[in-house]
């Protein structure tokens, strides 16, 4: 799977991961710690991070360090310059031990000290909350207890007002779980003339704003920076570029790029990353890769034979990169993961190893999802034996993904293993962990599994979507489980929480296995709760044209007016496939000009259904003046509509009309099909004309050429020399046709047969009808037909004949045996022969 160097793991300064926040989805979305603690070596690191425990706070119990820093997220605020990072920390012993003092009399006064200790006053959330407060240490915990709990901001910070240095006004600016409270808090410092707002603290806030799309807002801040001369810095660049491109505003983001390159400003590594992930989640792998080794040229050109160099040397054509954070590796392995290149994934790991960074788990969810999803569950083994030698132990979302990755697989009970695996380790699983496992439950028709699961589930007050609820209905009706699927519903109707995608999912499970009945209750429902949109109607007309109910499924189309629903494209194309399947198509005509007064044709697909559903009826005029309309109202025709019509024709023998439709084909630009060439194939077979004959062979080569010649070509092919008395030309496409394998079904055994019974080919007769009946295809009149004509050609009476047949009609076993032996006796072939002889 991928290099693996000589390691010795011991020399990796690990850290104990803590569990992570449960993820959105399976999916692995890139997010790692700050670079700050990623550009040194890592024991320097260590001692350094070691050497500050004191300034930054120790968690004893979990022993690790905690910086404020330290999410798993590119942290843009700790990104500064060197005079920001001085003054940003500035005096920081001072200005706590200043701070202290005051904490007695906020314990006092306010009880914040009592509330901020109690773990039950917002339940599990405030718990994570005070655990991660405490780790800033000094006052920071209690100025943001005072925050959640005094909403009078004035009255809030009175304590420490005037004495907030510029660290803790980040973090509290950083902290706050809604954009409106940060906003204000940010407005309140900036009243206060005391306090001096930065660069860094727009960059918090523009991430902040951006983050939660107030783009008027981020906007205002940008002008307010340029009037205050407050100047962007490559932080605030990487900032912008990043909110807007995970806020789907992808040009935005390309726009703000182009100003820092306008402005000669290098992206640095936080910048770039951001960059690499605006165009990963354009799906622009190559614009991402290219972005990499352009910024990675430039970083090595300006870090030449100085000792902190940002990449490594050139090899074969391709960057080395080295002494990136885990973040830019990760950012990387992601981004060639999605675009496919398992190598470069490979070699990017190698090398971060190489390099000394720790793989985190980020790192290794990333790879697991990559080759798993390759189907390379080997490799995925090979990962987790990698993650115990380097210490880092599976998080929940770990465990997620190989509780999909072996679902997908079909290994349902390695899947359900991982997720015991999980509590096992101590890891709560989440909603996540939950869903996929009942989804892949439900799939499978695993009820019991299921309904353990979902009683767990109840038990935790974890919330089943509406996605994995009507997995669950579909599971139980095709278990054969009727009641317990409507109780199912039911459960979910009756909460009053379902919407409409909900109703219409319930709906069609039950219409797609034929239960109208219980279709039509769930409609029902939903019409109670005054819940009617477009999806429910059209999944109950899919399912009425399912169970032929087409007048119920048409009543249901024209109430919709009534329920003050407008029918959309896919109302019409369901209704009127529906019936043009049933062979209505005088009832789905008027429904396709409805749909082309509504403006909803936008290609030519229902034209198509009604024209074949027509010609099936072999009502050719009405197919054709349907096709007319289509192109009064500049619908373009495609080579299925051509099709339908050709073969119509050529059925027919209407030369004149099916080569129309032809040329009105190429006409169009549209490329003939095997099909068509097959259909015109047949229609010259019908035409005893030399010209005819000339364009069969030009079309019956081509189609060999393409390899798009089959049984049926051949066939027609045959019948068109033999009705042409070119029986050299017959009897060679005969032998194509044995050698090739394409004698296979009754046409093609009867049209042989009739070819060497008409050219006195006795023995080869004989020989075809034998290998017809031991291949179980079933003769038929026109078969024996041609088989008489033989006995009678060589003189047996037609008395003789007819006997054969009486006895064939009254017991079709013994008759069959009766014509096996007098053709075998008459024609001259013992048992054993095949009949291959060139002639009689």
């Amino acid at each position: 799977m991928f290099v693996k160097p000589q390691l010795e793991t011991s020399c990796f300064y690990t850290l104990c991961s803590a569990k992570v926040s449960p993820p959105n989805n399976v999916g692995v979305s890139v997010s790692v710690p700050s670079l700050e603690t990623s550009k040194e070596p890592i024991n320097k690191r260590r001692d350094k991070n070691l050497h500050q425990s004191s300034y930054v706070g120790v968690n004893k119990k979990f022993n690790r360090i905690n910086k404020y820093n330290s999410s798993d997220k590119p942290n843009y605020v700790a990104h500064e310059t060197d005079l920001e990072k001085r003054s940003f920390e500035r005096n920081p012993f001072r200005e706590e031990g200043e701070n202290r003092r005051v904490d007695a009399r906020i314990l006092s006064k306010r009880n914040i000290g009592s509330r901020f200790g109690d773990g039950n006053v917002n339940g599990k959330v405030q718990a994570k909350c005070s655990m991660k407060w405490a780790s800033y240490g000094g006052c920071i915990p209690l100025m943001l207890q005072a925050l959640e709990t005094v909403k009078d901001l004035d009255e809030a910070l009175k304590p420490w007002e005037e004495k907030i240095s510029r660290k803790e006004r980040s973090i509290i600016l950083k902290e706050q779980s809604s954009w409106e409270r940060a906003l204000e808090i940010f407005e309140w410092f900036k009243r206060k003339k005391c306090y001096e707002m930065n660069v860094i603290h727009y960059n918090i806030m523009l991430r902040i704003l951006g983050k939660a799309h107030k783009w008027s807002n981020v906007e205002s801040l940008l002008d307010e920076m340029d009037i205050k001369g407050i100047g962007l810095i490559n932080s605030t660049y990487g900032t912008l570029i990043d909110v807007y491109s995970k806020g789907g505003l992808k040009k935005e983001a390309v726009r703000w790029l182009e100003r820092m390159n306008e402005r000669g400003m290098e992206p640095d590594e936080v910048t770039m990353g951001a960059v690499v992930q605006m165009y990963k989640k354009a799906g622009e792998f190559q614009k991402a890769e290219e972005f990499f080794k352009k910024w990675s040229s430039r970083e090595s050109m300006r870090g030449e034979g100085t000792v902190k160099t940002m990449i490594g040397r050139v090899k074969n054509g391709s960057q080395t990169h080295g002494c990136l954070s885990s973040y830019t590796y990760n950012t990387l392995i992601d981004t060639y993961g999605k675009a496919g290149q398992l190598k470069e994934v490979s070699e990017t790991f190698a090398q971060m190893l190489r390099e000394g960074i720790v793989p985190n788990t980020v790192t290794f969810n990333t790879m697991i999802h990559i080759y798993g999803n390759n189907d390379q569950l080997g490799e995925v083994a090979s990962l987790m034996k990698k993650m115990e030698e380097l210490k880092c132990p599976p998080d929940t979302r770990t465990y997620n993904i190989l509780i999909f990755l072996h679902a997908k697989h079909d290994d349902i009970n390695r899947a359900a293993s991982y997720f015991t695996k999980m509590k096992e380790a101590c890891l709560e699983p989440d909603i996540v962990s939950y869903r996929t496992l009942l989804y892949a439950y439900s799939i499978r028709h695993m009820v019991s599994e299921a309904e353990e699961l979902i009683a767990e589930m109840d038990r935790k007050d974890l919330e089943i979507d509406e996605y994995t609820q009507s997995a669950l209905t579909r599971m139980y009706i095709e278990a054969g489980m009727l009641e317990k699927s409507w109780l199912w519903f039911k459960r979910f109707h009756l909460a009053g929480n379902m919407s409409s995608e909900g109703y219409s999912a319930n709906i069609d499970a039950y219409g797609e296995r034929g239960h109208i009945l219980e279709a039509e209750r769930a409609f029902s429902c939903c019409l109670e709760g005054k819940k009617l949109t477009v999806l429910e109607f059209n999944v109950m007309i899919k399912a009425y044209g399912m169970g032929r109910n087409y007048d119920k499924a048409c009543q249901l189309f024209d109430s919709m007016e009534i329920h003050d629903v407008a029918p959309d494209k896919c109302s019409y194309n369901s209704l009127i496939q529906s019936l043009a399947g049933a062979d209505l198509p005088h009832v789905a005509k008027p429904y396709l000009r409805k749909m082309q007064e509504a403006g909803l044709v936008s290609d030519c697909i229902p034209y198509c259904a009604v024209i074949s559903s027509f010609v099936k009826l072999g009502q050719l005029e009405m197919a054709e003046i349907l096709y007319k309309e289509m192109i009064q109202f500049n619908v373009e025709p495609d080579v299925f509509v051509f099709g339908v019509l050709i073969n119509a024709f050529a059925d027919a023998g209407s030369v004149k009309e099916a080569i129309s439709y032809f040329d009105a084909m190429r006409s169009a630009g549209l490329p003939a099909n095997a099909v068509i060439y097959s259909s015109l194939i047949k229609l010259y077979t019908k035409v005893v004309s030399r010209s005819m004959v000339r364009q069969a062979e030009e079309l019956f080569e081509n189609l060999k050429k393409t390899g798009d010649a089959n049984e049926f070509t051949f066939a027609m092919m045959l019948i068109m020399y033999k009705r042409n008395g070119r029986f050299e030309e017959a009897t060679h496409i005969a032998k194509q046709m044995k050698e090739s394998g394409l004698i296979t079904v009754l046409l093609s055994y009867n049209n042989v047969l009739g070819l060497y019974a008409l050219d006195g080919r006795f023995k080869e007769v004989v020989g075809t009808f034998k290998e017809m009946v031991n291949s179980g295809v079933q003769p038929d009149d026109y078969t024996f037909k041609s088989l008489g004509a033989v006995l009678m050609k060589c003189g047996v009476p037609k008395r003789a004949v007819n006997k054969l047949e009486l006895t064939r009609k009254k017991d079709a076993q013994s008759g069959l045996q009766a014509w096996m032996s007098t053709l075998s006796c008459v024609a001259g072939v013992d048992d054993d022969e095949d009949g291959d002889g060139d002639g009689p």
